[in-house]
Order: structure tokens, then C-alpha cells, then sequence
């Protein structure tokens, strides 16, 4: 279970470095290609935007790759619940006032960590 929580923690934590380098190097470049329904004209306009975001999401993943280098097993859950909560969170408020397949891509994962991590304490 142990390693099945680590590897789905490794997971999004790599999905939110790669988020940071989409939103803060590849934005006006990459993001035309993913982002099919936003005004081709808003990427340039939007580039600070993005980039604060994705310096937000580089901060999840700082958090969550600061759980694997806790030593004490507590702390080092704690920190896991508590960064991957944030993903959680943001991925439901994302799926609410942006697109749906934030919660997929971003919320369903961190949310399937956390029940395992939960299922593991009892």
C-alpha cells in the first residue's frame, strides 16, 4: 500500500512540474495547442497569468517532494495530506469555474492518493 501511495504522490507531483514549466515557459507556444478554445490573441496578454499559476503549482510540487525527503513517517504524511488536499481542492474548484477534466487530471488523482494514505492509517 505503502508503495502504491508513493508512486500515485510521485505522480502528481510530476504532473504539477510539468504544469509549472507549461504555464511558466510554454504558455504562449504549447498552450495554443491544448488550449483550442481560448482566443488564440489572449495567450501573449495572459503570459504573467499563467506563469503565477504555474509558480503556484511549482509550489505543490516542492511540497509534495518535500514529503519523500521527511525522515519521521508522521511528518511525512502529514505533509503528503496536507499538499495533496491543495491539489485536491484545486482541482475541484478548477472542474467548477474552468473545465471538467481539471478535477480528472489534476483532483482524481491527489483525491486517490488521499483515500489510500486514509485506508493505510486505519
Amino acid at each position: 500500500m505503502k508503495l502504491t501511495i508513493a508512486i500515485l504522490t510521485g505522480i502528481v507531483a510530476v504532473l504539477h512540474l510539468y504544469f509549472l514549466w507549461f504555464e511558466m515557459f510554454a504558455w504562449t507556444t504549447r498552450g495554443k495547442k491544448i488550449f483550442k478554445n481560448f482566443p488564440e490573441d489572449m495567450f501573449e496578454p495572459t503570459k504573467s497569468l499563467a506563469a503565477n499559476q504555474g509558480l503556484y503549482n511549482g509550489f505543490l510540487a516542492a511540497g509534495l517532494i518535500w514529503a519523500f525527503i521527511i525522515q519521521d513517517p508522521l511528518w511525512s504524511t502529514n505533509i503528503s495530506v496536507f499538499f495533496l488536499s491543495c491539489v485536491a481542492i484545486a482541482g475541484i474548484y478548477g472542474a467548477f469555474t474552468a473545465d471538467k477534466k481539471i478535477f480528472f487530471v489534476q483532483g482524481l488523482p491527489a483525491l486517490f492518493a488521499l483515500i489510500l494514505i486514509f485506508i493505510d492509517q486505519v
